[in-house]
């Protein structure tokens, strides 16, 4: 197919890429993807129900844990659709339009779950380092007020981002590098000069993604430090216990992102053997591990699960 042109936007089309010359082995490679994405939707879906369904789990951390749960479910649904597309059907093309709602649920999840996670550190934080008032600090009406007020955040910033866009004529290549859309890999389509959505992008990373990493980084500087003053080794333990599975989200969330952006931003193409597979990870992962560790971790969560299946 000839690059897009001075198309008209409502004509033209992007294409997907799949996995690099492995187009013959498409169809096998599908049968995990969609495991993957078959146990991401049933892992959230299962949490959230039963979160809402037990009232002995609406406190802070279960209700925390709900809005991680919503952001990875709207993740999987904005992005593994397009990308079993690729792998069943070879279905490539995607319009203009499609490519730019995809781009903005797709970052406006992303920022919504760095916003999610670092509600999550100030809950550990405010759990371990001020227990006392902790009933009183996170009650109800403010968890509300504090995830509308990081969903309104993820909202403004990432709104302008497809506008942005439009405003371009894509005469370059039309082939995308991963298998849905994202702002940076569509910006280097464009031939006009890309230099004001850059300058954004970088300032809405900044803004969201990196401010949000480096205050759940001070909270639990600040938990290290209250942990490491307690006199029982036993107290301890079981402080920096309740904290692991939030930092396995921490991990699955962050590493992998922090890295595409890296090669995106500098690695001009010459780092495609670590893209791929990044690009498939950072959208992968976070949605089917976040509901396997906190189920296993979490000792109510686990028999509560247990006791639905076990019926």
């Amino acid at each position: 197919m000839s690059a897009v042109n001075d198309t008209k936007f409502n004509s033209a089309v992007f294409l997907l890429t799949g996995i690099p010359g492995q187009e013959d082995v498409h169809l096998w490679i599908s049968i995990p993807f969609s495991l993957m994405y078959v146990i991401s939707i049933i892992g959230n879906s299962v949490i959230l129900i039963i979160i809402k369904a037990d009232p002995s789990l609406h406190e802070p951390m279960y209700i925390f844990l709900s809005m991680l749960a919503v952001t990875d479910l709207g993740l999987s649904i904005a992005t593994i659709p397009t990308t079993l597309g690729i792998f069943l059907l070879n279905s490539r093309e995607i319009s203009l339009n499609a490519c730019f709602a995809q781009l903005f649920f797709i970052h406006l999840l992303k920022c919504t779950e760095s916003s999610v996670l670092l509600l999550m550190a100030f809950d550990r934080f405010i759990a371990i380092c001020n227990p006392l008032r902790y009933t009183s600090i996170l009650t109800l009406p403010r968890i509300c007020k504090m995830g509308l007020v990081f969903v309104l955040r993820g909202v403004s910033v990432m709104l302008p981002l497809p506008f942005l866009l439009q405003r371009f004529r894509y005469c370059r290549s039309n082939i995308l590098s991963h298998s849905y859309c994202i702002n940076h890999d569509v910006m280097k389509m464009a031939c006009s000069d890309s230099k004001v959505n850059s300058i954004y992008g970088l300032c809405v990373s900044v803004f969201t993604m990196w401010l949000d990493s480096l205050l759940i980084f001070l909270s639990y500087v600040m938990i290290l430090k209250t942990v490491l003053s307690m006199t029982s080794h036993a107290q301890c333990f079981r402080a920096l216990n309740t904290c692991v599975s939030h930092l396995c989200a921490i991990l699955f969330f962050y590493t992998p992102m922090i890295g595409l952006s890296v090669i995106h931003r500098f690695g001009k193409g010459s780092s495609s053997l670590l893209q791929i597979p990044l690009g498939y990870i950072h959208i992968l992962v976070p949605p089917v591990m976040n509901p396997i560790v906190y189920s296993l971790k979490s000792k109510h969560l686990r028999v509560r699960i247990i006791r639905v299946f076990g019926k």
